[in-house]
């Protein structure tokens, strides 16, 4: 490494250095990547002290050489090296600082990285000299001239070493930082894109069941009164619901029967439900809402376009890591599949944001008399403290 010379040659070794760089207008200065105070302390102190004792076995290996072949001291000793770096110390730490400030663009802010390397390098000889003095009291003779363009070739060696060091720290800490804000920003996003997606099915879902209650008003008050109670706990259980992104599978089973029972109430004999049992699987965990515009739709869509019964069955098939909710319901043989109901988008886009490619959705006939909404997500049999998986493609 850099070791110090007391004669008229030197054997200039590898050694190390940092500092830092970016932008050059003082709109981008705030683009320059940065280092607290304290961390580039202990990065400076850390790189110092491996060059120090580089430094001191360098000379002092070399020195016992020179004792075998030559019988001369040529090497300082190495507390006076220690001493010369220790001095050094703090000069390098200024440079380390003022180099990140001063960052690498444009062509002239490189120039200002040769000056304060050249500066540190310049200033080596005379620590070496101020450590000579401290411990000897005297300046022992040499050739000055040679020993300063060793010193100053060494030294900027190492110091443009430690410069490239601090820099690469630098920015790695700057694109760290940058990973956790974006990751942060996205995970946002995400959840108001969830948000916004949960608030588009409240109000449409709200509109029907009051149309549905509206139609027993006056011809069947008692039942409206009954509904409009019902409609109550749904509304209770829908604004809980539309404020987390899971709930337990009982959770949304119960809300998809309070649903389903208020529609039976209107098509008392035309509608037919099935549902699983509701106090199963309460260790599973699923998006909350996602069943209801699927439960809605085979409603709307059962009921059209025929006077038969209906009807709508809910299944829930378990695997070992996933879940497979599935909708069925009878429509009309003459039925046809129209264009994707603004509910089924949204559970699309929904498990597209929550779970990307681990989760699929699937509606159409499964037969002539058919037609199936399935669901597959994983299962999760603990609560996520936020949705596990967060795709923004939007694909």
């Amino acid at each position: 490494m850099a070791a110090n010379i007391k004669s008229g040659f030197s054997l200039p070794p590898p050694s190390i250095s940092l500092s830092s760089s970016s932008t050059t207008k003082s709109a981008a200065r705030t683009q320059l990547p940065r280092v607290s105070f304290k961390i580039l302390l202990l990065l400076t102190a850390a790189f110092w002290l491996f060059v120090t004792l580089t430094d001191v076995l360098y000379g002092y290996t070399m020195q016992i050489n020179a004792d075998k072949e030559f019988k001369v001291v040529l090497f300082v000793v190495w507390y006076e090296g220690a001493l010369q770096h220790l001095l050094l110390f703090p000069i390098l730490f200024v440079c380390f600082a003022a180099s990140l400030r001063t960052g690498w663009a444009p062509l002239k802010r490189v120039l200002v990285q040769f000056l304060l390397g050249g500066m540190f390098a310049a200033l080596s000889y005379y620590a070496q000299e101020l450590a000579e003095t401290l411990l000897w009291g005297v300046l022992m003779p040499r050739q000055a001239g040679a020993l300063w363009i060793a010193s100053f070739v060494t030294f900027f060696m190492t110091y443009s070493f430690g410069v490239l060091l601090v820099t690469a720290f630098a920015y790695y800490q700057r694109f760290r930082d940058a990973e956790v804000r974006n990751s942060t920003l996205e995970q946002g996003w995400a959840n108001a894109r969830l948000a916004a997606l949960r608030m588009q099915l409240s109000p449409h879902t709200l509109f029907n069941l009051l149309h549905t209650i509206r139609g027993h008003i006056n011809k069947e008050p008692q039942v409206a009164r009954a509904m409009v109670v019902q409609l109550a706990d749904l509304l209770r259980r829908l604004l809980s619901a539309s404020q987390r992104e899971f709930a337990s599978l009982p959770e949304e089973l119960t809300f998809v029967r309070l649903y389903l029972e208020l529609q039976q109430q209107r098509f008392a004999e035309r509608l037919t439900i099935v549902l699983p049992a509701v106090e199963n699987h309460s260790d599973l965990w699923v998006p909350s809402l996602i069943l209801q515009p699927l439960v809605e739709n085979a409603v709307v869509h059962g009921l059209a376009g025929h006077e038969a019964t209906v009807l709508v069955r809910v299944e829930v098939q378990i695997d070992d890591d996933s879940v497979i909710l599935r909708v069925v319901n009878t429509i009309a043989k003459a039925c046809t599949a129209g264009p994707a109901a603004i509910g089924l988008n949204n559970v699309r886009e929904r498990l597209d944001v929550q779970f990307g490619e681990e989760a699929s959705f699937t509606a159409g006939p499964s037969g002539s008399e058919e037609w199936t909404a399935e669901i597959t997500i994983p299962a999760l049999r603990e609560l996520p403290a936020r949705p596990s998986f967060v795709n923004l493609s939007g694909s």
